[in-house]
């Protein structure tokens, strides 16, 4: 049986891609502090499911006797490294924390995985390292030359360290730009998640500038698909794909589609663009597409309401519960 780990396997992303994994039948050791940036129950409940495929270590990747038990008498085919302090805005608050998590907790990764000699690293990136790219779509053969964010410059340095791992210690790394993930389990501070809950709650959602900023957004079943065909990737030893859903969505259009899927209207709070954030995000998954066979199946349009009902079943469900 294979035998996987995960850092930050707890978060959104990472309990879908547990479920997977344990679905095809493999072992899974998750790592994650459960750290309150979010609701830390929120991410237990995340995993409560998941069964007995699956091996829990509570704790930080900076610590090096969390990586050590994680370790500890297991012989990894492959590690996703998930585990990172997310978002461009609390970035700029937060640059320290940031650099420290994401940095010398990627560092800290590598080195368990030289030590360990284990295979394969899946490392997630993000569509943040293209910056003010005036090129569009986004190319991983495009050249970076300004991250306008303390995150975005954290996942750029994450690339490099693992380039640099890979080509030392022949560990085949491959790095996803993953673009704007949404669907069920979204962490509540994210734009779909958000929107949804407010306007639901009939309270005011905040939108930043004119309405004219855009991203390509990415159906978290689409995100998986991609990871686990990276886990089967037998190309160079260090390669950078983007996962991204191959079309922009304006934040006006966003926030029509939220408010269709939940037949409700939006009460705006019109606040200024924000410092960092990217004008516009478009995924080039041409690449992707030839080597990985990734397609992305869920276009914006059957995103939304996907959640949408996905999230007044969980509301209605909590309510029943509680």
């Amino acid at each position: 049986m294979a035998e996987i780990l995960v850092t930050g396997g707890a978060g959104f992303i990472g309990s879908h891609l547990i479920e997977r994994l344990i679905h095809d039948g493999v072992s899974v050791t998750l790592v994650d502090d459960f750290n309150d940036f979010y609701d830390p129950d929120i991410k237990r409940a995340n995993i409560a499911e998941s069964g007995s495929g699956l091996r829990i270590v509570e704790g930080n990747i900076c610590d090096e006797s969390v990586l050590n038990q994680a370790f500890d008498g297991h012989h990894f085919d492959a590690v996703v490294h998930l585990a990172a302090r997310a978002g461009v805005r609390p970035s700029r608050e937060y640059p320290e924390l940031y650099l420290r998590t994401n940095i010398d907790g990627t560092f800290r990764i590598l080195e368990a995985i030289k030590k360990a000699g284990t295979p394969r690293l899946i490392f997630a990136s993000s569509s943040s390292v293209y910056g003010l790219n005036k090129k569009l779509p986004f190319s991983e053969l495009d050249r970076i030359e300004q991250t306008i964010s303390p995150y975005a410059a954290t996942k750029l340095a994450g690339e490099q360290l693992c380039s640099t791992y890979a080509h030392l210690n022949n560990i085949r790394t491959v790095c996803l730009r993953f673009f704007t993930v949404y669907g069920p389990r979204q962490r509540p501070d994210l734009a779909i998640s958000k929107f949804t809950r407010l306007i639901n709650d009939g309270k005011p959602i905040p939108k930043f500038g004119d309405g004219s900023s855009a991203r390509d957004y990415t159906y978290v079943e689409d995100i998986i698909e991609g990871i686990v065909a990276a886990l089967a990737y037998e190309g160079p030893i260090f390669d950078v794909f983007n996962l991204g859903g191959s079309q922009t969505t304006t934040l006006s259009e966003l926030i029509e589609l939220v408010e269709n899927s939940l037949g409700k209207k939006a009460e705006i709070d019109q606040l200024p663009e924000q410092p960092g954030d990217l004008p516009r995000t478009y995924a080039d998954v041409a690449k992707a597409g030839e080597l990985l066979g990734y397609s992305p199946g869920t276009p914006i349009a059957a995103g939304v309401p996907k959640y949408v009902e996905w999230y007044l079943e969980y509301m209605a469900k909590n309510a029943k519960d509680g």
